[in-house]
């Protein structure tokens, strides 16, 4: 059963945030808590209440899928998942989405967004939410309100528990937020609820308080694979560390990839193992199949309980392609959506060679299509990719065809051992080359690649290309661009970058994304990013 799907509590955790979160106007200034005292007479409260934490991660609203919480947000372009693929994959070499009349995605996939666009209204402000949420379960659960509420020992103690989540999914989001924006409002549980502006807060700002926050509540989370499934434990926080350890370099201007190391070290000896299928990551069973074992932490999804269009969903009904209509294969309808998303050619070609003829991770459907697309408009131009499925490891088709039973894999071991292998490429201290070489062996060994790598093989670019293959969908794509210094400018062009069918260069600038304008105009001390 997976955590917050299968129950009414998650549903329930969304109802109960809705008074908290109707006069959110997107930034998190207004995350002001009206929940009644008699909420609380009932100790299960705090558990329904950090499950409308993490149901931010997974819903828009309570109302099915086309309904938001939060007031001026639209459902469609703000689902946490959703527009965090959009903005880290879509931006860059690896899809193409056909409807550009989709609110925001023309400008996303054309990389000529502007800070109107509403997918980065959508990131911002649902990021920001989850702050909100996470600020809220803090505030009421303090130990001077559990003493006030009586709430017993026994609670008390998983209540020590949820305050390191409730933590840690607010590191989270501000991960996204220095990722994406490079800025955002730093609001704590700590500040006053009402008459009070965040202040904005810079990345060197933002890099500390994530990096304070996630060491400071190590001690009080679950050991790896010890919590509910969907629920964060120790090795998420020293995933988002290794995380911003790794691109240190980007945002702070330091490097800290020995830093890197030692938390990939962490996760690799916690008791996590790859899947035996690479393709078990990304099915319907993903859960409670071999990949469970791996994913370190999924964006549920249920195809009953959580319907939504966030990423496994909007990535499952697209992969079908308008020719192929190949939906039965992936367990949704046989059309789906009619060739939605598609492949860039420059994803296409790192599959080129027979050693990628039998690649597990190579899914690519290329009878009777062009790999090069003229025309995103045009469905019929384009790899179709048939990496998510909404089937089980056993071939049983999800509870729903459209809305998928599929957990989107936000963290996964495979990264880890990526990681590892880059931070030891570029000098970081306590790990080994023979190491590296054996981490990324085994991901081709389990994808049935029959060419190994030796260390003098294992070079930045191939990790680059390595990482595409093994991690590409998977909203990685454009912070790796970024990091290798191939995002912006013209060292590296891929179909379509910066409007042109072949690609051309883009602005310095466009490394981070502006802050919209409603977040702005709802909060003075947010300023542009330079060059918007």
């Amino acid at each position: 059963m997976k955590l917050f799907k299968l129950t009414s509590i998650f549903v329930f955790a969304m109802f109960s945030m809705v008074s908290c979160t109707k006069d959110l106007n997107i930034t998190p200034n207004d995350d002001q808590s009206v929940l009644s005292e008699e909420f609380f007479e009932n100790e299960n409260a705090y558990r329904d209440l950090i499950a409308g934490v993490y149901a931010n991660f997974a819903l828009t609203g309570i109302d099915g899928p086309e309904s938001s919480n939060i007031q001026g947000l639209d459902a469609g372009t703000s689902q946490y998942g959703r527009v965090l693929l959009y903005l880290q994959t879509l931006s860059a070499d690896q899809m193409v989405w056909s409807y550009e009349n989709d609110p925001g995605t023309r400008e996303i996939q054309r990389n000529i967004w502007t800070a109107q666009n509403p997918l980065l209204i959508g990131m911002f402000g649902r990021a920001s939410a989850s702050v909100a949420f996470a600020n809220n379960f803090l505030r009421e659960s303090t130990e001077e309100k559990l003493n006030q509420r009586n709430i017993s020992d026994e609670i008390r103690n998983e209540v020590v528990k949820y305050r390191a989540e409730a933590r840690l999914l607010r590191a989270l989001s501000y991960y996204h937020l220095m990722d994406l924006f490079g800025k955002a409002p730093m609001v704590t549980e700590n500040d006053p609820l009402t008459n009070y502006t965040p202040p904005q807060a810079e990345r060197a700002e933002l890099f500390s308080f994530i990096e304070s926050e996630l060491l400071d509540i190590e001690a009080d989370l679950a050991n790896p694979l010890q919590n509910e499934h969907g629920r964060a434990d120790k090795a998420a926080a020293w995933m988002i560390l290794a995380k911003i350890y790794l691109n240190a370099e980007v945002y702070i201007g330091e490097n800290k990839y020995t830093e890197c190391i030692t938390y990939c070290n962490k996760i690799a000896s916690g008791g996590h193992m790859l899947a035996t299928d690479y393709l078990h990551n990304f099915m319907a069973d993903n859960d409670t199949n071999s990949a469970r074992n791996e994913i370190i932490f999924p964006l549920v999804s249920d195809g009953v309980y959580t319907q939504n269009y966030g990423p496994t969903t909007v990535l499952i009904n697209g992969q079908v392609g308008s020719l192929e209509e190949n939906g039965e294969n992936l367990g949704v309808g046989a059309p789906g959506w009619g060739g939605a998303i598609r492949v860039r050619r420059e994803l296409a070609n790192l599959f080129n060679g027979s050693a990628f003829n039998n690649d597990t991770r190579n899914t690519l459907i290329t009878a009777d299509r062009d790999a090069i697309i003229t025309d995103i408009a045009d469905k019929d131009q384009g790899y179709v990719l048939e990496k998510y499925s909404n089937k089980t490891s056993d071939g049983e088709i999800g509870s729903d065809q459209t809305f998928v039973d599929t957990d989107f894999p936000l963290f996964r071991l495979a990264d880890v051992y990526l990681m590892y292998a880059e931070a030891v490429v570029r000098g970081g201290s306590g790990g080994s080359m023979a190491q590296a070489v054996d981490y990324v062996n085994m991901l081709r060994n389990r994808a049935n690649n029959p060419e190994a790598i030796d260390e003098t093989g294992l070079t930045l670019d191939f990790i680059l290309d390595e990482r595409a293959r093994e991690l590409h969908w998977e909203a990685h794509r454009r912070q790796d661009l970024i990091r290798f210094g191939k995002f912006v400018g013209g060292n590296y062009n891929w179909t379509w970058k910066g409007n042109a069918s072949n690609g051309i260069s883009i602005p310095n600038h466009f490394n981070v994304y502006p802050i919209p304008n409603p977040s702005r105009a709802s909060n003075p001390n947010l300023t542009q990013n330079p060059g918007y």
